[in-house]
């Protein structure tokens, strides 16, 4: 479990961990969970159209990524942005499933832009990981304050002069960051299962903000690193025990978050 080739599995998967866990946070306290969830899916077309161009699929995610950041924020200001994101989803998907039918490594392409490769990842693949990864991370301590107020609060942030519709374009940035850094390694549906799991475990454990972030950076490395030691003792898919412990901890934090109210 500790070889050699093992290496780059285990530090790209806890850096996708901890920037899932840390930027999760708002995706939950921003009741963002959809978005979280399009923004990976209506990403994975671009790294179709870079595999079939024969270019760094990364070029591709980070293409689309924008692509669905524009559309939903956009879209979302003529109307709600639950449809913004539905109608992006579907019309970037429609280009996936158009990219993905002119390759001839359609099932293995599909395969790993869902469900990630964390198993395969190579030296090459590591400095963009952790270079997006610094990135996210260094955005979110930057916006933290503004976008915080933005999230709890958003006429209190309008009247502090924080915008909420340019919270909102920077915040799904920020989320399309870290989709495009962690797609590759975990997946377009498993990043969504990082993003929410842990983070509305931490935010059922507490109320601090500061705690609950790093809380749920932490839930979700030992997620991580639990789904890859099970995987590799049963051999069964990693992508199973991510999603299944994911959602173990968010069971396990709201039946603690009941408990302790009843006690009190």
């Amino acid at each position: 479990m500790f070889e050699d080739f093992m290496v780059n599995t285990w530090v790209a998967a806890t850096l996708v961990a901890v920037v899932a866990g840390i930027v999760g946070f708002f995706v939950v306290i921003r009741g963002a969970s959809f978005a979280a969830h399009a923004l990976p899916l209506s990403a994975f077309p671009g790294a179709a159209a870079a595999n079939l161009m024969g270019i760094n699929p990364l070029v591709g995610l980070l293409v689309f990524s924008g692509f669905g950041v524009a559309g939903i924020s956009q879209l979302a200001r003529r109307g709600r942005r639950d449809l913004a994101t539905a109608l992006s989803l579907v019309m970037l998907l429609g280009l996936g499933a158009l990219f993905l039918s002119r390759t001839t490594e359609y099932f293995q392409a599909v395969y790993a832009l869902l469900f990630g490769e964390v198993l395969g990842v190579s030296n090459a693949d590591l400095g963009p990981v952790a270079v997006l990864g610094a990135i996210s991370i260094a955005l979110t301590v930057i916006l933290f304050r503004p976008l915080l107020l933005s999230s709890v609060s958003p006429e209190l942030g309008e009247a502090r002069g924080v915008s909420a519709g340019l919270m909102e374009v920077l915040f799904l940035g920020v989320v399309a960051l870290a989709t495009a850094m962690a797609l590759p390694v975990v997946g377009a549906l498993l990043v969504f299962s990082l993003m929410v799991g842990p983070a509305s475990a931490a935010r059922a454990l507490t109320g601090q903000p500061l705690v609950a972030m790093f809380l749920s950076a932490v839930i979700s490395v030992v997620t991580v690193w639990s789904a890859i030691a099970l995987s590799f003792v049963s051999n069964w898919p990693v992508g199973f025990f991510v999603g299944g412990l994911s959602a173990l901890a968010y069971g396990a934090g709201r039946t603690w978050a009941l408990a302790e109210r009843s006690w009190r």
